[in-house]
C-alpha cells in the first residue's frame, strides 16, 4: 500500500551536509509516523530520527547531537533529513520507514513500510 522512495544520498567530505528525501508516492494510507534508520556494513540497523504527520513531533537518536533535522511536507507526502556536520561514522545506507502508530518507537521491527535505502558516504 505505502511505497517509499528515498533520494539525496551521495559522497560528501567530513563536515559537509546532505539532505535526504523520502516520498510516499502512493499516499500515506493511514500511517502516522515517518522514521529514518541507517545501517553500516556489518552493523545492526539503527534509529536516526522520526516525525509524526499530524503535529510534527520529532524524536532523535542520541548520536545526532543536534546535527540533523527531520521535517515534513504533508502536501507532498514527503519527509526529509537534513544532515549537517557529517562525520565518517555517519557512512551508511539510510532507510525511510513508516508506521501506523504515533508513539515514540525506535525499533525497526515496529515499522511496517520501508524504502530501498540511499547510500551516504562521508570521506575522512
Amino acid at each position: 500500500q505505502v511505497q517509499l522512495v528515498e533520494s539525496g544520498g551521495g559522497l560528501v567530505q567530513a563536515g559537509g551536509s546532505l539532505r535526504l528525501s523520502c516520498v510516499a508516492s502512493t499516499g500515506t494510507f493511514g500511517t502516522n509516523t515517518m522514521g529514518w534508520f541507517r545501517q553500516a556494513p556489518g552493523m545492526e540497523r539503527e534509529f536516526v530520527a522520526s516525525i509524526t504527520w499530524s503535529e510534527g513531533i520529532t524524536y532523535y537518536a542520541d548520536f545526532v547531537q543536534g546535527r540533523f533535522i527531520i521535517f515534513r511536507n504533508n502536501a507532498l507526502n514527503a519527509v526529509y533529513l537534513q544532515m549537517n556536520s557529517l562525520k565518517s561514522e555517519d557512512t551508511a545506507v539510510y532507510y525511510c520507514a513508516a508506521r501506523h502508530g504515533s508513539t515514540r518507537l525506535i525499533t525497526p521491527t515496529g515499522y511496517e513500510y520501508w524504502g530501498q535505502g540511499t547510500q551516504v558516504t562521508v570521506s575522512s
